[in-house]
């Protein structure tokens, strides 16, 4: 951790510094969680050691509730499964996610210390846990877990005060960092990681976090001096400033002061009507527009985790056909609308329409997010591919290409999904040479590969909960 300094940052407390210089793309630290567990959501399906995902998992045959990939990720996991395998049979039952991660945090704590290595800058005790900050309804939830916790901790283990439990779950409440699959794509589950937890938040931040084979890392964004504070954001820039401070502040508990903010940078054209010519829409259309869209997107969701992707198109279709001639290309809604529609249509394999709203989606992102955003790099990428899957060769690549250089920023060369895409970066830039040469030929191949093995990077589009937007996880 030579990397970083931790130092007192005005108005936000601790905070972290860079030590030296860092340019775009460095990694400035990596870590190991304290300890990280499956969604209970996911318990079947997500190896429960390495976090992949696989068809075919094997359960544990003592407790029957953990998953793993084969014996060498079940020897693996099992110093950390052992206590807690024996507690879920005395038990009889699994407790929420919650107690099984702060329960696997407070054996490693009682059997290595509060420091459980050397790179570990801060102790759980010096974490806030802002229990006097939460809401009343967040309380009484706290109070059941608690209750929980006391009649699943083995009285076998080390007793722990009320005051220390308490802390445990109001540390990883408001510091829980999320666990991605193997190629990040889908949050699987939850983790604590210390030094993490020292970074501060800004919504236009000069760092990046990514889970790479297991560990966090921290990299840069762009050009950081030393003696920078280091930051990331805690929540989606897409929202709007009054939103990103609401949400800062009912579930991280501070009030965000960050130049975006007070300068509500980019909220005009969040919200704003389109331009053709020089003439603006008033603002009573946009307005009328907006809250249209606002109520189409609720039953779009609802048909979307129904499964109803057709009735999903159908809602997209009639409210993109309305508002998008009265909502500029940078408007959030809009953009919701032409991301959910380029998923869905991809997915019914329509890709040619799927290809149209990922070309606008990604035009509308690039207006508003920081150029090396992961958001814009995986929005890229998906819309690289869908031009692919719709023949169109030559913006595919370019899209591909686009994806690659920023999540080489904000992945590395090492991520499985930049692995992913160099192999899809290749293949494209293959095949446009041969789409130059002749067309024809081109065309017949691409049909014969697709029968074979189709290029493909999304999963069916289930839940509009399954992206990673936020950085920490957060109780539903």
């Amino acid at each position: 951790m030579e990397n970083v300094a931790i130092f007192d940052s005005p108005g936000k407390g601790r905070g972290l510094k860079a030590a030296k210089e860092f340019w775009a793309g460095d990694v400035i630290f990596s870590e190991a969680s304290l300890s990280a567990v499956v969604f209970d959501s996911h318990a079947e399906r997500i190896c429960h050691s390495c976090f992949r995902r696989q068809e075919k998992l094997q359960r544990c045959g003592q407790c029957k509730f953990a998953h793993y990939c084969d014996r060498t990720c079940q020897r693996a996991g099992w110093a950390e499964h052992k206590q807690e395998c024996s507690a879920i049979k005395a038990y009889g039952k699994v407790p929420n996610e919650n107690i099984r991660l702060v329960s696997r945090i407070m054996w490693r704590i009682d059997k290595e210390g509060s420091l459980v290595s050397d790179l570990q800058l801060t102790t759980l005790d010096e974490l806030e846990d802002h229990l006097n900050d939460m809401q009343e309804d967040d309380l009484k939830e706290l109070k059941v877990d608690i209750h929980n916790f006391l009649d699943y901790w083995p009285r076998t283990s080390k007793q722990h005060t009320i005051d220390d439990i308490s802390h445990i779950f109001g540390v990883i409440n408001c510091n829980g960092f999320t666990v991605s699959d193997q190629r990040g794509l889908q949050a699987v589950g939850v983790g604590l990681f210390p030094n993490l937890c020292l970074v501060n938040h800004d919504c236009w931040p000069n760092c990046t976090v990514i889970l790479n084979h297991g560990r966090i890392e921290l990299r840069s964004l762009g050009k950081i001096a030393e003696g920078e504070e280091l930051t990331v954001a805690y929540v989606d820039y897409l929202n709007v400033s009054e939103e990103r401070q609401r949400l800062l502040k009912t579930q991280y508990f501070f009030d965000c002061t960050c130049e975006h903010c007070t300068n509500k940078t980019h909220d005009d054209i969040k919200m704003g009507g389109r331009e053709v010519e020089g003439v603006k829409p008033s603002d009573e259309q946009v307005k009328e527009a907006t809250d249209y869209c606002f109520d189409m997107m609720e039953k779009m969701d609802k048909a979307r985790l129904n499964g109803d992707y057709h009735e999903v198109v159908k809602i997209c279709r009639q409210c993109i056909e309305k508002t998008e001639p009265i909502l500029a290309e940078t408007h959030i809604y809009q953009l919701r609308m032409w991301s959910t529609m380029s998923e869905v249509q991809a997915y019914l394999q329509y890709f040619e329409e799927a290809a149209d709203f990922a070309r606008k989606m990604v035009e509308g992102y690039k207006k508003l997010y920081h150029p090396n955003n992961a958001a814009l790099g995986m929005a890229a990428m998906r819309a690289g591919v869908t031009h692919w899957q719709a023949g169109l060769i030559e913006v595919g690549h370019g899209m591909i290409c686009k994806a690659y250089a920023i999540l080489m920023v904000t992945h590395g060369p090492t991520h499985p999904i930049t692995k992913d895409l160099e192999a899809m970066r290749m293949q494209t830039e293959m095949e446009l040479r041969m789409f130059k040469q002749n067309e024809y030929v081109y065309h017949s191949m691409r049909e014969a590969a697709l029968k074979n093995k189709p290029m493909t990077m999304l999963h069916e589009p289930k839940s509009v909960e399954e992206g990673i937007k936020n950085l920490f996880h957060r109780r539903k």
